[in-house]
């Protein structure tokens, strides 16, 4: 029960960050998402994370119920293929504001107003007033130029892993740890497009052998929580990778 008392704010709703939030609750922790939809989750503050006011709402609805936020969890994500992203010569105006809006921009603002809050807290048992842990990517850091070739995306994970490392450079005197965590290629909506295609998958079974495929979700999760538990509370300012070989097979 590493989460007892705990109060866990997440973006997202389906995927990791459902897995993550199930898992969390089944050790202990109130668990508040914001999204755009339900999902998988039944406690969702509904509205579109690129908006401040949906952050802002999502923090206080958070603090009205639980009296804090112990725990930040910024997974929302989206790829804009479909959009025009692509190699840097291909990407469109649209796909490329789209992602950073959505990767970036909603990460930016759930943080800033959950940091706020964090701040005005007192320090906890465990000597800490806050944990924020960042959804990032193996893409900037092992790029694959054939299958995965989106360049916006890529970027915008670089961005989160910058955050990151700055805001934590920061907020660490403040009794605030702040990571990242990098999945290679997980089994979510994100990425229906290769689960349907047979020639990604049988790549990706040589590229993530520890999987031998796709990772699942709750892998993605479990590595979560241990950065956002006290097993790691002296860890901040980094970035796991959770990649199942991907950065060390070719």
């Amino acid at each position: 029960m590493r989460f007892r008392d705990k109060v866990l704010l997440i973006s997202g709703a389906s995927g990791i960050a459902a897995a993550t939030a199930k898992l969390a609750m089944a050790e202990g922790a109130a668990v508040v998402s914001v999204s755009r939809s339900c999902g998988e989750l039944d406690d969702v503050v509904l509205g579109d994370l690129t908006d401040p006011a949906t952050s802002r709402e999502a923090v206080r609805q958070c603090v009205e119920r639980h009296g804090r936020i112990d725990c930040l969890f910024n997974v929302a994500g989206a790829s804009a293929r479909k959009l025009g992203d692509g190699p840097l010569h291909e990407c469109t105006d649209e796909a490329w504001d789209h992602t950073m809006d959505v990767n970036v921009k909603s990460m930016f603002l759930l943080t800033r107003e959950a940091l706020k809050v964090m701040l005005g807290q007192p320090i906890a048992e465990n000597g800490l007033r806050g944990v924020i842990l960042n959804m990032a990517s193996v893409a900037p850091m092992a790029p694959e130029t054939h299958y995965f070739n989106t360049f916006a995306y890529a970027v915008s994970k670089g961005a989160a892993i910058t955050m990151t490392k700055v805001a934590a450079a920061y907020y660490a005197p403040h009794r605030i740890r702040i990571n990242a965590i990098a999945p290679a290629v997980t089994r979510t909506a994100l990425t229906k497009r290769s689960q349907e295609n047979a020639e990604i998958l049988d790549y990706l079974r040589h590229r993530q052998p520890l999987a031998e495929g796709m990772i699942d979700a709750a892998d993605i999760a479990r590595a979560s929580l241990f950065l956002l538990s006290d097993e790691s509370r002296m860890v901040t300012g980094e970035t796991l990778v959770v990649d199942a070989g991907w950065s060390v097979s070719t």
